[in-house]
């Protein structure tokens, strides 16, 4: 298994793969007080720098550059981590005064870790190269508190180095690694550790110390203020932005830095380099433009690829399985906008009497300011699934969906609702702002579940809560989602922006004036998915605002609503406003009785629930009786179930209806 602090690296050179990065400005130290006072100004509960956010962003700007403790020894960090209330004072007057002499002491401090961290790795390295013992993967650790000697970080940077090697094995299917696999797996990690560490130590060929230390500090100090506002360097930007809108300007490979060279690790779906045909994902990129790549620094290839719209590049590829010998293979691609299909909304439907149940699934609440949206393709995807025949139930799978834009979700919300408020934002001040869905139609009105979990943050949340708040969905997943109730405003979609933030601006509330915030919205009918047994949610993140509430607003009292547009609204809004709906609540009992039934019958959930907690099945006689189940690990449980609620719930419906 591999450990958090591989996956952090390898992320890392998954995040520079796209090779289009927004146009990095240069920061200065002068630059960082009155960005963090913008940001300051904004936000929705801290005004000015305080003794309270001095202490956290120091903690803050030693846990981003050390977060696994395998740097800095507790000697080093203490006299920071432990200031007084005197000394925590003086910082907040240095910094009034554009003074960041404490954060540069600190860059001091981790310079010296770096310098020995490379020393210790090199001895490390050339020990389990040298010895002929297979080094065998270590259990992963996370480190409560920092090391109290270097012979103790030799200890942790040996052992991660095993993992280094355990992962290698498995990923390659090797049963052994050569004294040479070695040498050249731990040069590779060590150019990974030495990117990420060269920000601390000096700045690069066109970024200066300065703007890294600027660009740290105010990491930091945003992170200070609560657990979502933040500041983004432009490969983030670049990462969060093709995440909210769903596409960017490219060739569409994601690269891989690997033992045998620069690999293309994937392809994306629609891209130029798919539609050409002529490059596959495991492909070696040897060449760009006719320049050989084999002695370009990895930040440099990535330079290489960035290029305007409607411009080409030509990659020299050199096919997966193929020797070193071997021709290469040159493809002229012209770079174009790429749109993620794949993470667009999906749809399929399965057959249920003389109808269809839809299953949609929907991984983020995206907008890419043209004509591509959430709501628009959810809309699209109800309407083909009523061509395919009549639909008398619909599942919407929003499990791993971590939000996206709030008018999306609003938007979304409409399409099962009448009209009505679906988000009440309240801002710094106490303003109020009501968002609401006002066309009167809707879309879809049959039996709706919304399939859920821990993961399912953000908008994810106003959705589930807004469509529980008015009765009209039967909610499916983890006892609770994630949690995050707070609204950011974000420069990261601003075309013009020259620095890319996002700074917590407001907090939200659903119809029933009810918050997410901390408490998430809590399941219907508890079906645990695979993130069950994992400590996810704002509530365990640093820093989160508090959870309150806000009157409801089933009566919408238009308070927010320019008195010249009230005629209007009070004309055609109010008379279509959504009613509370109560059939799902009566009949919940029932629900909630037959899903306990079949989950407790169901040998697959049982074995899925042990594995996921860790357990084995022994002392289980059915389940040892019966093996592992053939679908394990392929089929989805939680859907599976969801579906069957859906059935339920149109059966329940049916015997009502003939009832009265």
């Amino acid at each position: 298994m591999m450990t958090n602090f591989l996956k952090h690296y390898c992320a890392a050179t998954l995040l520079l793969s796209s090779g289009l990065f927004a146009t990095p400005t240069q920061l200065k130290v002068a630059d960082v007080r009155p960005m963090f006072e913008e940001m300051l100004n904004l936000h929705v509960e801290y005004k000015d720098f305080s003794p309270v956010l001095a202490k956290r962003s120091v903690k803050l700007f030693i846990d981003q550059f050390d977060p696994y403790k395998i740097y800095l020894l507790s000697s080093e960090v203490q006299p920071y981590i432990e200031m007084n209330d005197d000394q925590l004072s003086k910082v907040v007057d240095k910094f009034n005064a554009g003074d960041l002499s404490i954060y540069a002491n600190m860059n001091k401090l981790f310079e010296k870790g770096i310098q020995r961290a490379r020393a210790l790795r090199a001895q490390v390295a050339q020990e389990i190269v040298a010895s002929q013992e297979e080094v065998a993967g270590v259990q992963p650790e996370l480190y409560n508190s920092f090391a109290k000697s270097p012979a103790e970080l030799r200890v942790r940077f040996k052992k991660q180095m095993a993992n280094i090697l355990a992962s290698e094995k498995k990923a390659s299917s090797l049963s052994t690694l050569s004294a040479d696999k070695k040498q050249k797996l731990f040069a590779l990690w060590e150019k990974r550790f030495v990117r990420s560490e060269n920000s601390y130590m000096g700045g690069s060929k066109t970024l200066s110390a300065d703007h890294y230390l600027a660009m740290h500090v105010l990491k930091a100090q945003s992170k200070s203020l609560d657990a979502h506002t933040s500041f983004f360097s432009p490969e983030e930007a670049f990462e969060m932005r093709a995440s909210l809108e769903k596409q960017f300007e490219g060739v569409g490979i994601v690269l891989r830095e690997g033992v045998d060279g620069i690999q293309i690790s994937s392809l994306v779906k629609g891209g130029p380099a798919d539609k050409s045909g002529k490059i596959l994902s495991g492909d070696v990129l040897v060449e760009i433009n006719g320049r050989p790549i084999d002695s370009v620094l990895y930040e440099d290839v990535l330079g290489l690829l960035k290029g305007d719209r409607g411009s080409k590049v030509v990659l020299g590829v050199r096919h997966s399985g193929n020797n070193a010998k071997s021709s290469v293979d040159r493809v002229e691609l012209v770079r174009e906008k790429i749109v993620m299909q794949d993470e667009r909304v999906q749809y399929t439907s399965e057959p249920y009497g003389e109808g269809i149940v839809g299953k949609i699934v929907l991984t983020s609440f995206y907008e890419s300011g043209g004509n591509s949206s959430c709501e628009k393709d959810m809309r699209e995807a109800i309407k083909n699934l009523k061509k395919q025949g009549n639909l008398v139930g619909l599942v919407i799978d929003m499990r791993d969906n971590s939000g996206g834009f709030l008018n999306q979700a609003v938007k979304l919300t409409g399409l099962f609702i009448s009209s009505g408020v679906v988000v009440i934002s309240k801002y710094a001040k106490g303003e109020m702002q009501y968002l609401r869905d006002v066309d009167g139609r809707i879309y879809y009105d049959g039996p709706l579940v919304l399939l859920t979990s821990k993961a399912s943050a953000s908008a994810a949340e106003i959705v589930t809560q807004a469509l529980q708040d008015y009765g009209t969905a039967v909610i499916v997943g983890d006892e609770r989602t994630y949690g995050k109730g707070t609204i950011q405003y974000q420069t990261v979609t601003d075309n013009q922006a020259e620095n890319f933030f996002k700074v917590t601006v407001g907090r939200y509330y659903t119809v029933s004036g009810r918050s997410t915030q901390i408490e998430g919205v809590k399941a219907d009918i508890v079906v645990p998915t695979e993130y069950s047994p994992y400590n996810i949610g704002e509530r365990y993140l640093a820093y989160p605002l508090k959870n309150d509430q806000v009157p409801a607003a089933y009566a919408d009292p238009l308070l927010d609503v320019d008195p010249k547009n009230k005629v209007w609204f009070q004309k055609n809004y109010i008379p279509n406003l959504q009613k509370k709906l109560s059939i799902w609540t009566e009949l919940m009992p029932q629900l909630k009785a037959n899903s306990s039934y079949r989950l407790s019958h169901n040998k697959n959930f049982a074995y899925f629930i042990r594995k996921i907690k860790g357990e084995s099945s022994e002392g289980s006689p059915d389940l040892m009786a019966s093996g592992i189940p053939d679908n394990f690990g392929s089929a989805d449980l939680q859907m599976e179930e969801a579906v069957h609620i859906v059935k339920d719930m149109i059966l329940l419906k049916e015997k009502i209806s003939v009832t009265e």
